[in-house]
């Protein structure tokens, strides 16, 4: 009986020893929270750094995060603090504000400002260790801030792009963007980064939200964003297929449909160092970007917004490629300006440019297109592109491809020669007609001596051929002048005098 009454009283738990005075077990690992339901007490211990926030980063990369408050200076914290301040700071910074009305939180846009002066100051260091956390918390910042819907073009013009009368057109908030794509530039250009681990955050939909934003009016951001752009092409090889594809996607936009875009030019300038780079020979792929999205740039009427660089990649491929120079030349005259003398210069200087690397074999395929419409420029009315078309003769590599090729070549020319000779009016072209006239002479008497025989013979025909056209219009005028006969009585029928001077 006694036993039994021994048994139902309720041993002591050998757990119990091992808690301390406040009921906290030492081993316990529950982030400093004990409660105890049955004794009512609760306990905790405070902490001084606070768990960064899980709409910034995943849960599986917020384990063991902490970051200190953002408005603490990194001077004011321990070493191993410093990269969860640094996150930390990132964070702070997504905040986004209306730069419209500055004065509404200006407290606020000026504790960002320095935040982000902050942050440039501790990457430049090199202090900066960028984890997954620290890369994910960096590009989700510069995506928050960067990454916007432009306002409708308001702008009357549809010539596209800027063009050199245009006031271009500046972001209130450039103050901070400045300061963010400053930050992103040392982020890609870091030393330490690593490629592998950031891919997965500068991936395919950020790098085309990123090429959106060369469509913007400001020259300012597109400078940054040409820089920054060639660095991740540098940085991440996995995806240069897809911003070669991106940059050709909107460059076919661009020739085929809108004609509008402002980042054209800084895009080719991008694409010009690219091309460089390319290893020999060529991939089909990289042929076809030349054939199909830079020579159709030659198209639109604001090329001459980007002729520069665009000049610049086209002359980049025939020199990895000279065999491509016909097919650039074909290009030029596909896309040849009939109405635009602007437009004609900028191609008689891009022309000579690439006829300087254009082999023998290469300049006998387009010769005879090439030299009709040459011989359209020498007797031009413009005076400017007359005197261009003169100007490419003095290149002594197109004269050396000129003689090897006279037989074909001075046919095509002379009569624009012989035109311009008669009835230009401009003397400084007529002197320049007389002086190429004598270098063509010059090279070969014989075949300028029987091209003029072929005019003079030409000539003759056209008369002959004019005065018959003459003849059966005169007929014509005589037979309707008299009508049919009418009761045997012929009716003679004055012309109609033509009061308006033809």
């Amino acid at each position: 009986m006694l036993k039994q009454i021994l048994n139902r009283i309720p041993r002591k738990s050998p757990k119990g020893d091992s808690q301390d005075a406040t009921g906290n077990d030492p081993g316990d690992n529950s982030n400093g929270f004990q409660c105890m339901i049955g004794g009512g007490t609760f306990s905790s211990r405070f902490n001084v750094v606070k768990r960064v926030s899980s709409a910034v980063f995943p849960a599986s990369m917020m384990t063991g995060l902490e970051a200190v408050e953002p408005f603490m200076s990194f001077k004011d914290v321990s070493n191993s603090q410093k990269q969860n301040l640094f996150v930390s700071k990132l964070n702070f910074c997504c905040k986004v504000y209306d730069f419209n009305d500055p004065d509404k939180n200006y407290t606020e846009i000026n504790s960002k400002h320095e935040t982000l002066l902050e942050l440039v100051e501790f990457v430049s260091s090199g202090s900066a260790k960028f984890n997954d956390p620290a890369i994910a918390a960096m590009c989700k910042m510069c995506a928050i801030n960067l990454f916007r819907v432009f306002p409708p073009k308001y702008r009357s013009n549809i010539s596209g792009g800027e063009t050199e009368d245009e006031e271009p057109m500046f972001d209130p908030a450039w103050s901070h963007l400045q300061i963010v794509y400053d930050l992103l530039l040392r982020f890609v250009s870091y030393n330490s980064l690593d490629a592998k681990v950031t891919k997965k955050y500068v991936d395919h939909s950020f790098i085309q939200k990123m090429l959106d934003l060369f469509d913007s009016e400001d020259p300012r951001e597109r400078d940054c964003l040409k820089t920054i752009l060639h660095r991740i092409y540098g940085k991440f090889m996995v995806h240069r297929p897809f911003i070669r594809k991106a940059v050709s996607n909107i460059i076919y936009r661009f020739v085929f449909e809108t004609e509008r875009h402002n980042g054209i030019a800084e895009l080719l300038e991008i694409f010009g160092s690219v091309i460089s780079g390319f290893a020999l020979p060529l991939k089909e792929e990289h042929k076809m970007f030349l054939l199909r999205a830079l020579l159709p740039l030659h198209k639109p009427k604001s090329v001459g917004v980007y002729h520069q660089q665009l000049t610049y990649c086209v002359i980049q491929f025939v020199e990895k490629d000279p065999k491509l120079a016909s097919d650039v030349i074909k290009g030029l005259l596909k896309y040849w300006p009939l109405t635009n003398s602007q437009k004609e210069l900028m191609f008689l200087s891009e022309l000579e440019e690439v006829l300087e690397m254009t082999s023998l074999v290469e300049f006998q395929k387009i010769m005879v297109p090439l030299f009709r419409r040459i011989g359209c420029c020498l007797n031009s009315s413009h005076y400017q592109v007359a005197e261009r078309g003169h100007l490419l003769w003095n290149n002594e590599h197109v004269l050396q491809l000129v003689t090897q090729n006279r037989q074909v070549i001075l046919p095509l020319v002379f009569s624009s020669l012989e035109q311009n000779i008669q009835s230009h009016w401009n003397q400084a072209v007529l002197n320049l007609t007389r002086n190429l006239k004598k270098i063509l002479t010059e090279m070969d008497e014989e075949l300028m001596s029987a091209c003029q025989r072929k005019l003079e013979e030409d000539n003759l025909m056209l008369n002959v051929a004019a005065e018959k056209r003459r003849a059966t219009w005169e007929r014509l005028e005589n037979a309707s002048a008299i009508q049919p006969v009418c009761n045997n009585i012929f009716v003679s029928v004055e012309p109609a005098t033509c009061s308006v001077t033809c």
